[in-house]
This record gives C-alpha cells, structure tokens and sequence, in this order.
C-alpha cells in the first residue's frame, strides 16, 4: 500500500515532495530547475558537465568514496542533465534513508571540482560527443532543436562542444552553480518505507539549513521563426529525416490533446498510424516514431524515420498524408477512446516503476508546486474531445510552421 504524496518547505525555499509505499526498495532525488538553456554564449555544455563533475570529488570525500558510499550497501548513485532541468538521485534500501540523504546534500553543497579530476572528464565528455556523431539517429535530433530554436539557448545541445569543454575551469563551474542552483529552484523528491516526519528530520540538518538563495533571473523566451527545410549530405547508408515544429509548452492546455494526437500518430504502440500505414503497408522503414518534447515556455513535436535514400521522398509524402488526414478529419467516438485508454494505461505502467515515480513527482512539483492524483489526470484526458484534437492539428501542422531535416546517405 502507497499513501497520497506528502510535502513540505524548507524556510530557504527547497521544497520537499514525499510518498510513503511499503517497499523495501527507497528512491530519494534532488532536482534542481537549471539546465543547458541556463548557459551563456560561452557555456555550451557546462550544465552538464558540472552533473559529471560533481562526482570528483567534495570537500570531506574523494571520487572514490563518493561512488562507494552507495554502492558499499547495494544501493546506486545517478544524476542526468535536460534542457531546463539536473537532478542527481539514488536508489537504496529504505534504512539506508540518512546514508543517501547526507551523501546528496554533499554532492549538491559541497563538491570542491579539482581542475586535476575536471580535465580527465573533459576527455571522457568530448568522446561522448564523438559517440553521438557516430549515431545519425540520434545526433539528428539535437540538430533539428537547434534549427527550431535557432539562436536560442534550447537550440544548442546538452553536450556542448569540444571547445567549450575544453575552456571550463573551476571557477566555471562555481560561477554557473551560484547563478542557477537557487534553494527556491530545487525540489527533493523521495518515493520510499519512512513517514514524511521521519524524512524531513533526516533533512534538516543537512538540507533545510542552507542559506537561501533565491533566483533573480527570468529565463529568454524563444521567439518565432521562419521554418527552414534543410538536406545535409552523409556518409551513411541510410536516410535520416525529421518534419517538426515548434508547439505547446507544459503550460498550455492544449498539451494533453497534442499528447493523445502525437501517441495516435506516432506513439509507443506498434499499432500507431505512421507505424501502420508506412512501415507494415509498405515496409519502407524500420524505424518511425513522432514525439512531443514540453518546456516551461515552448515546446518541440517532430516525426522521424531512417530509410533507403530512395524512399525518402515517398515516406515524406506519406508522413504529411497522415498530417492532413488529422487535419481534414476529426476523429471518431472509438478511435478517440482508444487513443485515451492507450495513453491512461501507458501513465498507470509507469507509476509501477518507483523510481520514475520520484523523478516524475519532482518535476511535476518544481513546475506546478502540485501533483494531481491518477485520477485527476485520467479526468483530463477523458475530457479531451475530437475537436480540440483537429483544432491542435490544424494549427501545427501547415506550411508557415513545420520544418524539415534530412541528412541524406548513399
């Protein structure tokens, strides 16, 4: 059995989001709402780079004792970077609830950034960058954002480049966390065997009495553009091709029906109408998915699909058929059930999994400052009607807004 979530606030501004479950298994996070679209001109690359350095090494620990603090109990110790978010967590038995708590908070308040462990890192980072660009498939995408949000910090990719890496020294580093790692900006989450009580006493001593630090910045919002319809020449045997554009940010209400129109369109389900009318029809392509990215103030949808670079202009042609059928024709009473028992039981099956519960409470809560229950979200799905999801349609979809990339092969 699993209570509601709990939360509470510290008086410097880190909120505390918390939901108690009889597992023996416990998952504790810190999130803090920074990510690479906080960088300057001259920080490509520095949000997350700072998520690996962060492990080199803090004022009482080494790299080494950082990494087996967890792992010497059998738990695990992670962090990742988005566009607007870093979040470092672990996962743990739950009587190890202080062990984890105390190693965060050293993690996130203390981490020295010896100049001798950040240069090791540069070179691991900079082969990260290489691996990308060995994976068309992937490198695609972060060169379609920046061609949506060109001149914008959420165009430039979470990686950076080797010659930002290699400029960022220990004072990079600090002056970056001072600047976006703001108390009123974090938010601890924690899914796990102990009352919410319990935890926030476990907290205090290392979270609740840091100095507030409170953040004096409003994020640039990104503006519009003119869409752009790009082919780059590749040495690959394979085709690689985005349509896309700009849509709604985490905000908009329009969200939920471009959410249930991208998971009928393109979505997980091998049953989605790109996957079905291009891939099982024709077999032109192995791999074709759409997808719907949000932001605090914008957001991106895209399809992408790799094929024969004979079929690219056929798979094109079939893509904007499908983006038009949406467009010319609402959907039907079962069609739009379907798409919303698909979406209701696809969220159900992913709060079966703790740990992206945690990570899903923490952002949610950074963002709204609430959670709505299961239900309440099931409710706004059933809500959607087949109108709102034309209308959706019929705004991204036409020529003034979507873009194309193609890298092209043999």
């Amino acid at each position: 059995m699993s209570k509601a979530p709990e939360t509470y606030i510290f008086p410097n501004g880190i909120r505390v989001i918390h939901q108690e479950v009889s597992n023996e298994v416990a998952h504790l996070g810190v999130f803090i709402n920074a990510g690479s679209r906080d960088e300057l001109q001259l920080e490509f690359g520095l949000a997350h780079f700072i998520e690996h350095a962060i492990f080199k090494g803090t004022q009482k620990r080494k790299a080494y004792h950082i990494l087996s603090r967890m792992e010497d109990v059998g738990g695990e110790l992670n962090a990742y970077t988005s566009k607007e978010e870093t979040c470092i967590y672990s996962s743990f038995l739950h009587i190890h609830y202080k062990r984890a708590t105390e190693l965060l908070a050293d993690i996130t308040f203390h981490s020295v950034f010896p100049e001798k462990e950040l240069a090791k890192e540069k070179t691991v980072i900079i082969d990260e960058i290489n691996s990308y660009k060995d994976s068309p498939s992937e490198e695609i995408f972060d060169r379609f954002e920046d061609q949506i949000f060109e001149g914008h910090p959420l165009g430039h990719d979470i990686l950076g480049t080797p010659k930002h890496l290699k400029s960022f020294d220990n004072k990079s580093v600090a002056d970056f966390i001072k600047r976006n790692w703001n108390t009123d900006q974090m938010v601890i989450s924690s899914v796990g065997k102990i009352s919410l009580k319990k935890l926030i006493q476990i907290l205090q001593p290392v979270f609740g009495d840091i100095p507030p630090n409170l953040r004096m910045f409003k994020r640039p919002q990104p503006e519009d553009l003119t869409p752009k319809h790009i082919e780059q020449k590749k040495k690959v045997h394979q085709s690689h091709l985005i349509i896309g554009c700009k849509a709604y940010s985490v905000h908009n209400k329009k969200r939920t029906p471009l959410i249930l129109l991208n998971n009928l369109l393109g979505g997980p389900g091998m049953s989605s109408r790109l996957n079905l009318n291009i891939r099982e029809k024709y077999g032109w392509t192995y791999h074709i998915e759409s997808s719907y990215s949000m932001f605090s103030d914008s957001g991106i949808w895209s399809v992408y699909l790799g094929t024969e670079t004979s079929y690219v202009e056929k798979c094109r042609d079939l893509v904007h058929k499908e983006l038009q059928k949406l467009k010319s024709s609402s959907l039907g009473v079962l069609q739009l059930q379907k798409a919303k028992n698909q979406l209701i039981g696809q969220l159900a099956i992913s709060q079966e999994n703790n740990i992206s519960l945690m990570l899903g409470h923490a952002k949610t809560f950074a963002i709204f400052n609430k959670i709505d229950s299961f239900k309440d979200i099931c409710q706004k799905i059933e809500e959607v009607k087949p109108s709102a999801i034309q209308d959706v349609a019929n705004e991204l979809f036409t020529t003034k807004n979507l873009s194309s990339l193609l890298y092209s092969g043999k």
